[in-house]
């Protein structure tokens, strides 16, 4: 029997729809759960000195779920699916993606972490729509995440995938845990970068890649 039908309902057989279908009984499972969740936010209302009841907050323990649902979409689907769909073209020259925007959420903190990819690979006789590079990142980063981490598996689902001559990404990001709380440093940004392949043995290469993001690291 499941759990009749509400707003929490709805949205979680939206949310896992494919999981349901295999599995209904899930569904009273993860509707529990997103219910202890809500209570638990107004708990925490509570504890930092508000009053969960007030007019402004009695529908922030629903709406917070609903983000956290929005914010780790990347779960509920393989983001090298993505590529999978490849072209045999003749190029064997850099394909570079700049400026990829993303907004993940910190693991540790549960704080946001945003900013942009530039992801650039050179084939090697199969390439893939410049719209599912961007689906890749967006697919990682709608995860509880770390940039290192991130930055590594966007790496590594094109390697597997493309099997190119050679990838490289780097990634800016502004961080919630450091810019807005802690040390509170809120112009600190974090660059990482990621190699394989030719870029990872060719010096030349990499200043290439480098070199067309001047101005935007």
């Amino acid at each position: 029997m499941f759990i009749t039908e509400n707003k929490e309902h709805r949205l979680i057989t939206q949310n896992f729809f494919d999981i349901l279908e295999q599995n209904p009984a899930e569904i009273n499972k993860k509707i529990a759960q997103s219910q202890n969740f809500m209570n638990a936010v107004r708990e925490l209302i509570e504890l930092c000195g508000d009053d969960p009841d007030r007019d402004g907050l009695e529908e922030t323990p629903y709406r917070v779920l609903k983000a956290f649902l929005e914010y780790t979409e990347g779960y509920r689907e393989d983001p090298k699916a993505h590529l999978m769909k490849t072209f045999d073209v003749d190029h064997q020259e850099l394909v570079l993606v700049r400026d990829i925007e993303f907004h993940s959420m910190c693991e540790h903190h549960f704080a946001p972490f945003f900013g942009v990819a530039h992801v650039g690979y050179i084939p090697n006789e199969k390439i893939t729509g410049l719209s599912k590079i961007a689906r890749l990142v967006e697919g990682y980063a709608k995860r509880f995440q770390v940039q290192e981490r991130m930055t590594t598996e966007i790496v590594e689902a094109i390697e597997e995938i493309l099997e190119p001559k050679g990838i490289m990404v780097v990634i800016e990001a502004k961080h919630m845990c450091m810019c807005g709380r802690g040390i509170k440093k809120s112009n600190a940004s974090t660059v990482t970068s990621s190699v394989r392949g030719i870029f990872a043995d060719q010096p030349d290469a990499r200043a290439e890649f480098l070199s067309l993001l001047q101005g935007r690291i």
